[in-house]
């Protein structure tokens, strides 16, 4: 009798060591939810409690760390994630001097990163890394052709002191002189600055017919205001990084008349019933302003909920070849990412390959003015 119960003990422990454990995908995201990052990053930390809590039937748990805007936190917030928690995936930073080094811990530890800022490395360097935000080249060149448009040839160029001012400043040159738009004034100023009157008053000098200011929402309203408070009267367009409420109310009156180039999320119930991605847009805004109040969603947390749209259709496939915790499901998981063709997000339609890993066209962005206090939605634009 004994000797039966012994038997049975082993054979059940055998059974237990035997089957497979349930497996968890852990997500490690990093935000500027603080610090002078924030009206980028709090409206992405805010998307985090709308993300599925499973995926293809495998349970989802995100790790959410501040890194205030500074990169040397963010840079400690990825290595804990990758070496601690041993995530599958990383989302993160909210701004680009955050995510160029993380970048490079994605590529060490060979996880996924799915980067909420725009930059752009060559080669190997990107092969870990799927921007969500749409890609600067794209975001400049409707600028510098309704720039052209509209019979400007001189353009100033108002920039954060940062790789984000360094591409766009490239960009524009790069789209606009073709065109006949010709950069005559560049001036910097940076993120936490507090006034940059010297350098509009320099900038105004040149004459411009038109500036492009390139900063996020709050460094942006602050040389828009250094702007028009000297008196400026020329077009200023602003970029996809200041794109939000945040920069209306920052800015005030002053902004009336701005051009924003955006992804279309902004502007989701001015758009045609049959835009690709009106659909997938709207579905954010419910639930985000469902959460949050009306008028509360930012299209910078748009793109947290692309980049888990996106790993939703990447996981099924990955775990067909590898379970998540292990290097063989990261691998999977990137190569599952890289193969995916005509997801709809609420930014747009989005077609990664080997060599675009920012997979977004023309139907990512579109161009708005500001008219009493709002985006309006430019027609045809």
């Amino acid at each position: 009798m004994k000797s039966r119960l012994i038997a049975a003990l082993l054979a059940a422990m055998s059974l237990a060591c035997g089957a497979p454990a349930q497996a968890e995908i852990k997500v490690g995201i990093t935000v500027s939810a603080t610090g002078n990052g924030s009206p980028l990053g709090q409206p992405q930390k805010n998307t985090v409690p709308l993300l599925p809590a499973t995926i293809a039937g495998e349970k989802v748990s995100y790790i959410a760390l501040d890194d205030a805007t500074d990169p040397t936190q963010a840079t400690k917030n990825v290595r804990k994630l990758t070496m601690e928690d041993k995530v599958d995936v990383l989302i993160g930073s909210s701004i680009t001097p955050n995510t160029v080094p993380i970048m490079g811990i994605a590529l060490e530890t060979r996880t996924p990163l799915l980067a909420l800022t725009p930059h752009d490395l060559e080669g190997e360097r990107m092969a870990w890394t799927f921007c969500f935000p749409q890609h600067i080249a794209l975001m400049a060149k409707a600028i510098a052709e309704h720039a052209a448009s509209q019979g400007y040839k001189a353009m100033g160029v108002f920039a954060q002191s940062d790789p984000y001012g360094d591409v766009y400043l490239r960009e524009i040159t790069k789209y606009g002189e073709p065109l006949g738009l010709k950069v005559v004034g560049v001036e910097r100023f940076n993120r936490n600055d507090t006034s940059a009157t010297p350098q509009a008053l320099k900038l105004m000098g040149a004459k411009p017919d038109a500036v492009l200011i390139v900063g996020g929402a709050g460094a942006g309203s602050m040389a828009h205001l250094a702007l028009t408070d000297r008196g400026y009267k020329g077009q200023i367009y602003q970029t996809h990084g200041a794109a939000n409420r945040d920069a209306l109310r920052l800015g005030g009156k002053a902004m009336e008349g701005a051009i924003f180039v955006a992804g279309p999320v902004l502007a989701w119930n001015q758009l045609p019933d049959n835009y690709p991605s009106k659909k997938a847009a709207t579905e954010y805004v419910r639930r985000y302003e469902e959460m949050y109040g009306p008028n509360s969603m930012a299209p910078q947390g748009a793109h947290m909920w692309d980049a888990v749209q996106v790993l939703a259709q990447a996981v099924p496939v990955a775990l067909k070849k590898a379970r998540p915790g292990t290097a063989e499901f990261r691998q999977a998981l990137r190569d599952a990412i890289e193969a995916e063709r005509n997801v709809l997000v609420a930014h747009g339609t989005i077609n990664y390959s080997p060599t675009d890993h920012f997979g977004h066209d023309a139907r990512a962005r579109v161009l708005l003015r500001v008219e009493n206090g709002a985006f309006k939605l430019l027609a045809g634009k």
